[in-house]
C-alpha cells in the first residue's frame, strides 16, 4: 500500500477545445480561463494527496486532463516539473515497471496471442526464471484465483479475441491483482461495456477494492461511477483540481460555480439553475452575486407566494426512475429546472410560483461560493 502525493506538478497539454464542460447557463470563470490559451492549457502547480488504502475517483469532463494526470502518476508521461511521491519517496525519475503499479486501461491492453492465464501472469513471464520467482508467481496466481473465483476461472484457456468486453475487463483486472501492486490505476475500465455489465462490474470492483485495501486512483467522467466507487472524489477541469472531498460533501458544499454546475446526482436532470438575484426575496440585500439552486430544492405552487419568484412552465420531462417530473420554468429571461413528484401534473403554459428550500450564493466575478442558505448541517455552527 502507498500514500500518493503530487507536488507542484506542471505539464503542458495540447489544445482540446470542445472537449471541456460547457453550459449555456454558467458563464466562463476567470480562474478557469487563466489555464487556457490559444495554444492549449496546462497542468499548473497541481497538488493532490491520495490517502493510503483509499479509492480516489478523479471526475471531470472529457478533455480536462484526467488521463494525462493518471499517466504522470504511472510514469508513462514525465511532468515538466514537480514531484510524484509514493509514501514520501520521489519516484518521478523511476521507470513505470519499477513502481509496483497495476493499471487497467480503457482498451485493457491484453496480449492478443496469449491465452487469458498467460495474460494474467504476464508480469512474471518477462522476468528471468528462478525457483523463487516461480513460487512467488504461483502464490500470487492462487490468491488472484481465490479472489475472483468463477469470474475468471472459465476464461483462462481463451485468447482475448474470443472474449467479450466484460470478460477482457476481468482478465485485465486479474493481471493487476496478480502483480500485487502498491497502487491501482484505472482509466475508465467500464467504458466499453453495456449498461447491465457496467452495473455488475462496478459492484464487483468495489468489493475487490475493499478486500485489497490498496490505494487506487480511478479516472471517469461518469458521476454515478464516482458516487459508487469513490472514498474521495477530486473534481478536475482544464488541467486543474477544483475540489477534493466526499461526493456528498462536494455536492452540498461546492467550492465554486463550475463544481456546482458540473456535479450531478441524478442522470437526466440539470444539476443547477441560475436565478437573477432581483427575483429573490430581499434580493437587494444579497449584493452583486449569482444564485444557484438545484432542481430538488425548488418547490412549485399554483398559488401566489409572497416570497416566491413567478414563472411560466414551458416544458416537462418524465423521470420514471426517480418517480418524478422535471419542469422547465421561464423566470424572466432565465430557464429554471424544478423536480416535482411524478403524480403532480402541471401543464405547459401554467403560471406558477417558485420558492427555494435551499440555494447557493456565488460571487459574480470569481464564481466562488460565498455561502449556502440554509447551510448544510456540517457547516452550521
Amino acid at each position: 500500500m502507498a500514500r500518493l502525493d503530487l507536488v507542484n506538478v506542471c505539464k503542458a497539454l495540447k489544445d482540446r477545445d470542445g472537449g471541456a464542460f460547457a453550459s449555456s447557463f454558467v458563464p466562463p470563470l476567470p480562474h478557469l480561463a487563466s489555464r487556457s490559451g490559444s495554444a492549449g492549457f496546462a497542468i499548473e502547480n497541481l497538488n493532490l494527496m491520495v490517502p493510503d488504502g483509499k479509492t480516489m475517483v478523479i471526475l471531470g469532463p472529457s478533455g480536462c486532463g484526467k488521463t494525462t494526470l493518471l499517466k504522470i502518476i504511472a510514469g508513462l508521461i514525465a511532468p515538466d516539473s514537480g514531484d510524484v511521491r509514493y509514501n514520501g519517496v520521489n519516484v518521478t525519475e523511476v521507470a513505470p515497471g519499477e513502481r509496483r503499479i497495476g493499471m487497467v486501461f480503457q482498451n485493457y491492453a491484453l496480449y492478443p496471442h496469449m491465452v487469458s492465464k498467460a495474460n494474467v501472469m504476464s508480469y512474471f513471464l518477462f522476468k528471468k526464471k528462478t525457483p523463487e520467482l516461480t513460487a512467488l508467481a504461483q502464490a500470487k496466481y492462487q490468491r488472484t484465483s481465490e479472489l475472483m473465483g468463477v469470474e475468471l476461472a472459465h476464461l483462462l484457456d481463451r485468447k482475448p479475441g474470443t472474449l467479450s468486453g466484460g470478460e477482457k475487463q476481468r482478465v485485465a483486472l486479474g493481471r493487476c491483482i496478480t502483480r500485487d501492486p502498491a497502487l491501482f490505476l484505472l482509466d475508465e475500465p467500464f467504458s466499453n461495456l453495456d449498461q447491465a455489465l457496467r452495473e455488475k462490474y462496478r459492484v464487483n470492483l468495489k468489493i475487490l477494492l475493499r478486500q485489497f485495501d490498496i490505494t487506487t486512483v480511478y479516472v471517469t467522467h461518469d458521476h454515478y461511477e464516482a458516487l459508487i466507487l469513490g472514498d474521495v472524489v477530486a473534481i478536475m477541469d482544464k488541467g486543474g483540481i477544483e475540489q477534493v472531498g466526499a461526493y456528498e460533501e462536494i455536492y452540498q458544499r461546492p467550492r465554486n460555480l463550475f463544481v456546482a454546475a458540473f456535479l450531478n446526482r441524478h442522470v437526466g436532470t440539470p444539476p443547477l439553475s441560475l436565478i437573477d438575484v432581483r427575483h429573490m426575496a430581499q434580493g437587494d440585500r444579497l449584493g452583486d452575486v449569482q444564485i444557484g439552486v438545484r432542481p430538488e430544492d425548488i418547490e412549485i405552487s399554483r398559488e401566489e407566494q409572497p416570497e416566491g419568484a413567478q414563472g411560466v412552465v414551458t416544458g416537462k420531462v418524465s423521470l420514471p426512475l426517480l418517480k418524478a417530473t422535471s419542469l422547465r420554468v421561464k423566470v424572466a429571461d432565465r430557464e429554471v429546472y424544478a423536480e416535482v413528484p411524478g403524480d403532480v401534473s402541471v401543464p405547459a403554459g401554467e403560471h406558477v410560483w417558485l420558492t427555494f428550500k435551499r440555494y447557493h450564493v456565488f460571487d459574480r466575478a470569481s464564481g466562488t461560493r460565498l455561502r449556502s442558505v440554509p447551510e448544510f448541517p456540517s457547516e452550521a455552527r
